[in-house]
C-alpha cells in the first residue's frame, strides 16, 4: 500500500504569542501530494520530526484501516427446518 499522508516540510519558526518555548517549528503534511494539514510544534528538529513522522503513521494506518478492508458480505439467515 503507498502511503498518502507524508511530509512536506519542517521548518524553524518563531514562536508564537503568548507560549512558551525557545524553539519552534511549523510543518505541513500533505495527502496526495496536496497541502492538508499544517502545525506547529515546541522542541529540537529531530524532536519534531520525530513526533511528525509519527502523526504521518498514525493517519496512514487509519486510512488503511477505514479504506483498506475487504468489501462487506451482505448475509441472509435461513431458519433451519423442524424435524
Amino acid at each position: 500500500m503507498a502511503q498518502s499522508y507524508e511530509i512536506q516540510s519542517v521548518q524553524r519558526t518563531d514562536s508564537m504569542t503568548g507560549t512558551e518555548g525557545a524553539i519552534w517549528h511549523s510543518y505541513v503534511i500533505s495527502y496526495d501530494g496536496a497541502e492538508s494539514i499544517r502545525g506547529y510544534r515546541e522542541g529540537s528538529r529531530e524532536d519534531v520530526m520525530l513526533a511528525v513522522e509519527e502523526i504521518v503513521a498514525r493517519l496512514n494506518q487509519r486510512h488503511a484501516g477505514r479504506f483498506g478492508k475487504p468489501g462487506r458480505v451482505h448475509l441472509v439467515l435461513t431458519p433451519k427446518e423442524k424435524t
